[in-house]
């Protein structure tokens, strides 16, 4: 089942972020209207972004370790009633971390009071409502495609299969998990604790997790999204120059961060050995970079590759990310 607060607080980064748009471009729309319909643009830029900065930290008390429910809304109000028995002691330190390592204002001091608190708990809950709730159907069925990829590589190569299956972003050395974190560099020792694996539909690029190291290990990895074909279109003197499949996989590159040579193949049309050997000759020229990452290889765009597609867009063309 998707976590609804960890899809609550990965949707609230999408806000910040051009990275990844082309992914997400519906619900930019859906998510951008209703919270305009229910009224949320001031609540959404005044006191949840401020809570859920996309940058080095933000308090981990706003994400509780669910208990076991029946549904995702169980799951919500669980969660949201775990935010509400947090102990005034431990907001007030979370708080002060993202007040020192990020910046807030200083309206957040007041979350110690569960007054306050009830005010943000249901903001939350409008925004899941406006923004979230919606794509529900889309999570499930990406989540549950995931969940079954992970039960077969389990059953097929037991546990190292199954964390080398993954992602791009991951990638397992027994016996060390080893992510492309998205800040510093840090180590997060299980002492015999279990790591709960957690794929989220909204976090783009690089899996995240929990600051505190004393609390349940959770690791939160994005699923990978396919590019949409009107991201795909590339200018005409790209076409010209290196060819219109080679063109496409380009942009199909800079559509994100990066793609696996598998989804270039499904992107364009075409088979994985001729992905490759695409990608291969972009590589070659200096356009793209290209890394294994367990049973992945991710490609990149190159700052010459990114060049070339920005100069061959008409001016104010964006390349999707």
């Amino acid at each position: 089942m998707p976590d609804p607060l960890w899809e609550v607080a990965a949707s609230l980064h999408r806000f910040q972020t051009r990275a990844g748009r082309w992914a997400y471009a519906e619900w930019y729309r859906t998510a951008g209207a209703r919270i305009r319909e229910s009224h949320l643009d001031r609540t959404l830029r005044d006191l949840l972004l401020p809570l859920y900065p996309r940058a080095v930290y933000f308090p981990d008390f706003l994400t509780p370790s669910p208990a076991l429910d029946d549904g995702l809304n169980a799951g919500l109000d669980a969660g949201l009633d775990a935010i509400m028995s947090t102990p005034p002691r431990r907001v007030r330190d979370e708080l002060a971390v993202l007040d020192r390592r990020v910046g807030a204002p200083a309206w957040v001091r007041r979350l110690t009071d569960r007054q306050e608190r009830a005010e943000v708990v249901a903001a939350i809950r409008a925004y899941y409502e406006a923004a979230v709730a919606p794509f529900t159907e889309a999570m499930h069925s990406r989540i549950e495609a995931a969940r079954s990829q992970c039960c077969r590589d389990l059953l097929d190569g037991g546990v190292d299969r199954m964390l080398a299956g993954l992602g791009p972003g991951l990638i397992w050395r027994p016996p060390i998990l080893e992510v492309r974190y998205p800040v510093d560099d840090r180590d997060l020792y299980l002492d015999g604790r279990g790591l709960r694996l957690v794929p989220s539909y909204f976090c783009w690029s690089s899996p995240i997790s929990l600051a505190d190291p004393q609390l349940p290990p959770v690791l939160v990895y994005p699923l990978l999204h396919e590019p949409t074909a009107i991201s795909l279109r590339p200018a005409t003197p790209l076409a010209a120059l290196l060819g219109r499949t080679r063109a496409t996989v380009l942009c199909v590159v800079a559509s994100g961060a990066g793609a696996t040579t598998g989804e270039i193949a499904r992107a364009v049309g075409i088979s994985a050995p001729s992905a490759s050997k695409h990608a291969g000759v972009l590589r070659e020229a200096g356009l793209l970079a290209s890394s294994r990452h367990a049973a992945h290889v991710l490609h990149t765009l190159t700052p010459t590759g990114a060049s070339l597609l920005v100069g061959s867009r008409p001016p104010g063309a964006r390349t999707g990310r």
